[in-house]
């Protein structure tokens, strides 16, 4: 798929990971659109690169379906990115006073990480599909989202993020098989441990942490790390259906 000159939305894309996105997509001649509720940082990305800032909560609807309007509006819309963040609960199932998880807190996590991720799919599909085909194959464009390596090996303490993320993974193929006949890809990249400003620790205590558990390279990902892959993700026609680990082979132990 060739992207120059295309537009794409990149939603959470004020954040570590979405930053790096917008950059590199921008850098490849992408008409690129920031969603994102972090005004200062959008606002940012826009002043320095010229892409488009919208504030936006993935949750929302009307919220994001102006965001994606204004991605129609920047050029022929065939990338949608999706990596936003937002507030997780975590603990144990039963605490140690022996009361049983908040069900409050996982149905918060679980709008997050996994119904914000399903309202981008949809609205950002429905988007695409408007869009006349590009190529000989029909392709019209291609949604890639962020699950985790949690989604697999979900530590103690994880477990409504681990199910939201597993719920990405669990998507992404039957999205792929739904939106075939409309010739829209659809992928997911789920990292393990990516050095972002959303563990909220010092980058040096981070990376003496996890960097060596991970086998190989022995240090955490970065985000250009990433938005490498999203890059290519969009470029090469045949993925489709896949979620994709980018983790150095770092498998989570249970804490």
């Amino acid at each position: 798929m060739y992207i120059d000159g295309s537009a794409a939305l990149v939603v959470g894309g004020a954040g570590g990971l979405g930053e790096a996105t917008v950059r590199r997509l921008h850098a490849a001649g992408v008409r690129v659109v920031v969603a994102d509720l972090a005004d200062d940082k959008g606002k940012a990305l826009e002043s320095e690169l010229g892409v488009r800032y919208v504030r936006t909560d993935a949750t929302d609807e009307a919220s994001l379906s102006a965001a994606v309007e204004e991605a129609e509006r920047a050029g022929e819309f065939r990338i949608a990115v999706d990596c936003h963040g937002g507030p997780a609960r975590g603990g144990r199932l039963v605490g140690k006073d022996g009361s049983p998880m908040d069900l409050a807190g996982f149905r918060t996590t679980i709008d997050v990480y996994l119904t914000g991720v399903f309202n981008v799919l949809r609205l950002a599909a429905a988007a695409l599909a408007r869009t006349a085909p590009m190529d000989e194959d029909g392709g019209r464009g291609v949604i890639v989202t962020t699950a985790s390596i949690a989604a697999y090996e979900g530590q103690i303490g994880q477990l409504p993020y681990a199910a939201a993320k597993g719920g990405v993974a669990a998507m992404t193929l039957v999205a792929a098989r739904d939106l075939s006949p409309l010739g829209i890809r659809v992928l997911s990249i789920a990292p393990g441990t990516i050095l972002t400003p959303a563990y909220g620790r010092a980058a040096d205590r981070l990376e003496a942490h996890w960097g060596p558990q991970v086998p190989h390279p022995r240090r955490m990902g970065r985000p250009e790390e990433y938005a490498a892959l999203v890059q290519h993700l969009c470029e090469n026609g045949y993925l489709n259906g896949e979620v994709i680990r980018l983790d150095g082979a770092l498998r989570f132990p249970p804490k």
